[in-house]
């Protein structure tokens, strides 16, 4: 169970006073979060998402929500976080920081059809066409320059052949990105996995969990869609599946020549990103909840194969 702060019928029913939401009929704890405590809440009114945030204080909220309320503003549908009856849209509850949120309809495309697939690149491109409007500001806090300072944390617990697969592919990107000129920035979610998009059939619903999202490089966005969305369990990528992505995307957002440039290395250092991650998580820096940590072994096959493979040229 991924809920770390429990709440109870009645607190749930006294915080949705706050809200001109309907009345309390039912709260069910969701298992899937690896961050937050979520809940679905039903009123008589709504159905609804009750988000406490346990990671820190409230001070990165207010980027998270003005982000999501740009982006539903032009169209994108996420989910935009509701207010109270005096327009406060974050909240207290348990003593974390809270959200309430609009629950989507559908479900994650863990085996993701072709449709989907382009249909979560053209929403992607919609997206960071919108995004690069936004004023805002967040860093990126997963960019190369963290994974500059972090890798040798984890090199004592890795065998001879992935001590070298993670030297040779951080001096890799070092040379292929160190001179790379300043790519098109702007809002981008920073986790978009197939568990962050919901689905109805091939329709696509909407895109949650804005949490990890900052100003950063479009392309760095794409690439972590692509490894997520497109690789087998061996890492490969499915060509079907990148096609559709990429079709998707550019047929809203061309890349400029220096984003195709750096495409094959924004692929595996996004790779980089989450097998680096993951292995803090294993090794260095584990979760303060009893939580199982994902397996870092999926992004380092990830990573090997972009590093040993033919990565598919991009479409025109």
């Amino acid at each position: 169970m991924a809920v770390f702060t429990p709440i109870s019928d009645s607190q749930a029913s006294d915080f949705l006073q706050r809200f001109n939401l309907g009345e309390f009929v039912q709260l069910e704890e969701v298992a899937s979060g690896t961050e937050n405590s979520t809940f679905f809440l039903t009123t008589t009114q709504h159905e609804l998402v009750l988000t406490l945030f346990e990671q820190g204080g409230s001070e990165e909220l207010p980027f998270f929500v003005e982000l999501m309320h740009y982006l539903a503003s032009e169209g994108i549908p996420v989910t935009d976080p509701i207010p109270d009856k005096n327009g406060q849209v974050i909240q207290t509850l348990a003593g974390r920081p809270a959200l309430i949120l609009p629950r989507l309809r559908g479900t994650h495309p863990m085996d993701a059809t072709i449709a989907q697939c382009r249909a979560i690149g053209e929403l992607l491109g919609k997206m960071h066409r919108a995004s690069q409007r936004f004023t805002s500001f967040r860093p990126n806090p997963r960019d190369m320059s963290w994974i500059k300072s972090h890798y040798q944390k984890v090199m004592a617990y890795l065998n001879e052949d992935d001590k070298k697969l993670m030297l040779d592919t951080f001096d890799l990107l070092e040379e292929q990105l160190g001179y790379t000129p300043t790519l098109p920035q702007g809002g981008i979610h920073g986790d978009l996995f197939r568990d962050n998009a919901m689905f109805e059939g091939d329709h696509l619903a909407g895109i949650i969990d804005f949490y990890n999202a900052c100003i950063g490089e479009l392309l760095f966005d794409l690439a972590i869609v692509v490894n997520d969305w497109c690789s087998d369990a061996n890492g490969e990528l499915i060509e079907e599946r990148y096609f559709a992505i990429l079709e998707g995307y550019l047929s809203v957002r061309p890349l400029i020549d220096q984003e195709r440039a750096a495409w094959d290395a924004m692929l595996k250092m996004t790779a980089l990103r989450y097998w680096l991650s993951r292995l803090l998580v294993v090794y260095v820096d584990p979760p303060a909840h009893t939580l199982t940590p994902k397996d870092p072994t999926q992004y380092r096959n990830i990573v090997y194969a972009r590093v040993q493979g033919q990565i598919p040229i991009l479409p025109a």
